[in-house]
């Protein structure tokens, strides 16, 4: 996709010009500069091309009238069309203006045309190659097949190649000769005995006794006879046996959710692990840690009921609680917390939240003290996983019907966390919402990923009660992913989709040009909700990829209120146990709820987040 498209003269005077993203760095100026005013000679054979900061710039000549066509585009992308689209604008532009561009170079003119007319025209032109491209490229990828070998130059050079031609060159004068002297000539195939069997009649053929020599099949080798005798599959069988089994596959029954009585389809929560042990057993205090025992051996009986519980002794008689009592408890629930994968400063703003509720509290029994341990760190780790903001996308998708407009989620997240298949999961969820989903194919860096999408959306059907409830909007690879998702939202506004899904690359938090991609996606569409997809067994990993994909929004956009995550979605959720401590840290770091969880690979394993389930999680021995 373009960021800009500027008409100026060879003098800076800018006659026309479109912006399609925030532009930094000025590099029209820039090219002026460098380029224009400092080249001794510039003509529509010079090298037409200027790269500066992370864009590339791309122009053309009207030498007659000294105008410049300039293109801006991020350097990270291939535009094969931008000569032909150069070309056209030109031909365009001077054909409409062509007495306004006059009045130009007129010395006695002090009126400024105005070109704002051309924004109109400028769009279809740009459309019309954009498409023209689309359509040569997937051409050449449908062409014929490769020549075959025989066909070639080079298999005239070798031996059976020379022969066969000869052989040819003889046939061709013996037909020659046949034709002068009215006789009729055999071909060299009739004489040399290669000619089909029904061209040499049954006496020829019964004489054929002799067997062909067989190939012979070497070790490891897979032949045609092998592998047809190794095919159990028919038709009859992928029609109806095989196409029920893998529709039934697609979905697991146990992980389905229910429906409310308003008839909306809520996924289920997530189940709770069950792990040995009481569930109550928080290895929360130490057995020396507030009577003054500091042995090893206590220590060790701390993940048993009677080794923590046996501590309390001696609070039973009313004892205050300090600082200093609550240090080493501290210390030991923020190591805890560690192990459950909590990023370190979060297990330890947790704690000191937990602390300052404690101290100057007097407990009076076992009991007491368990429970206020217990309602401590249930406040604080509440406080922090209770969403501030909806999380019900069903009533936001209709408030944007009533504006009659589609609702957009982009996935966005780091290579390989399972943004296609979740969001396929979530698209399975809307469906049975009664939505029209349109999902938007904007990853066109990895190979595959369209294709991907459309076996999604293929088994999506499949499992919709009508086929025109979910489709796909692609465009090929190479193009830019701002471009599609625009694309995408308009073809969905025309067609009555509820639902836009734009699914987009994986990238690393590190890779500026690709975030640069990502933030203009965001600043360009504008979509209701971002979704940051991440696995929930990265620990501290999840939160630098977090806050490094938040910063690269604000600082990329070019705009006064950049966006930021908006939500988050856990994946692989089944692989941790109880390590869940990636779910505290990411909503800790940005704010924001945790929509779902990914839990197993049918569309149907897509859970929403049980507060209650995670505090217990994340208390347990």
């Amino acid at each position: 996709m373009l960021d800009q498209f500027t008409i100026a003269t060879k003098g800076g005077i800018v006659l026309w010009s479109k912006a399609y993203a925030p532009i930094t760095h000025r590099p029209v100026d820039l090219l002026v500069q460098d380029v224009l005013i400092q080249s001794t000679r510039l003509d529509s054979t010079s090298s037409n091309k200027y790269h500066t900061g992370t864009y590339s710039l791309q122009w053309g000549f009207a030498n007659e009238l000294n105008v410049i066509f300039i293109a801006v585009y991020q350097k990270i992308l291939q535009l094969p069309y931008l000569e032909d689209l150069l070309r056209h604008v030109k031909n365009h532009f001077v054909a409409r203006f062509q007495q306004e561009l006059k009045m130009l170079v007129d010395p006695e003119c002090t009126t400024f045309p105005d070109f704002s007319e051309f924004e109109l025209e400028f769009e279809k032109v740009w459309r019309a190659v954009e498409d023209r491209e689309t359509k040569v490229r997937v051409a050449g990828k449908q062409g014929g097949a490769p020549r075959k070998f025989e066909d070639t130059k080079k298999f005239q050079t070798t031996a059976k190649g020379a022969k066969l031609e000869l052989e040819e060159l003889a046939q061709s004068s013996e037909m020659n000769l046949g034709r002068k002297s009215g006789g009729k000539m055999r071909s060299w195939k009739e004489r040399s005995g290669t000619a089909s069997d029904d061209s040499r009649g049954p006496a020829s053929a019964g004489k054929k006794g002799k067997k062909a020599k067989e190939n012979r099949v070497w070790d490891g080798q897979v032949t045609k006879e092998s592998m047809k005798a190794l095919d159990f599959s028919s038709e009859k069988d992928s029609e109806h046996e095989g196409g029920s089994h893998a529709i039934s596959s697609l979905v697991d029954e146990r992980s389905r959710g229910e429906r409310t009585a308003d008839g909306i389809y809520e996924v289920a929560d997530v189940a709770e692990r069950s792990v040995a042990g009481d569930s109550d057993n928080f290895v929360l205090l130490g057995d020396s840690a507030l009577d003054g025992d500091n042995d090893d051996s206590g220590r060790a009986g701390s993940s048993g009921s009677g080794g923590i519980f046996g501590l309390f002794k001696s609070l039973t008689g009313g004892r205050m609680l300090t600082a200093d009592v609550l240090a080493e408890p501290m210390a030991r629930m923020r190591e805890h917390l560690a192990n459950k994968n909590v990023a370190a400063d979060v297990a330890e703003e947790i704690c000191q939240t937990v602390a300052r509720g404690m101290i100057g509290v007097r407990v009076g029994g076992l009991q007491n003290i368990r429970r206020l341990v217990e309602q401590s760190m249930e406040t604080a780790l509440t406080r922090i996983l209770t969403p501030v903001s909806s999380t019900d996308i069903i009533r936001d998708i209709e408030q944007a019907q009533l504006q009659h407009r589609p609702y957009t989620m982009a996935f966005v997240g780091v290579n390989g966390v399972g943004k296609s298949t979740n969001l396929s999961k979530v698209c399975y969820w809307l469906l049975q919402n009664n939505k029209r989903v349109l999902i938007a194919a904007c990853d066109t860096f990895r190979s595959g990923a369209v294709e991907q999408l459309r076996v999604h959306v293929r088994n999506l059907r499949a499992l919709s009660e009508s086929n025109q409830n979910v489709e796909i909007f692609e465009r090929g690879y190479g193009k830019d992913s701002a471009t599609i998702a625009r694309d995408a939202i308009a073809f969905g506004a025309a067609n009555a989709f509820d639902v836009v899904l734009i699914d987009t690359a994986g990238r690393m938090q590190d890779n500026e040009p690709l975030m640069r991609a990502l933030a203009k996606l965001v600043s360009v569409n504008s979509p209701d909700k971002i979704l940051f997809v991440g696995e929930a067994l990265v620990g501290n990993e999840a939160v630098d990829q977090l806050e490094k994909f938040n910063q690269a929004l604000r600082d990329f956009s070019g705009q006064s209120k950049p966006r930021h995550i908006d939500g988050i979605i856990l994946t692989k959720f089944d692989t941790i146990d109880d390590r869940v401590g990636a779910a505290l840290s990411m909503t800790y770091t940005t704010g924001q709820p945790i929509l779902f969880v990914g839990t197993g690979q049918t569309y149907t394993d897509l859970r929403k987040m049980n507060v209650s389930q995670v505090i217990r999680a994340l208390l347990r021995a």
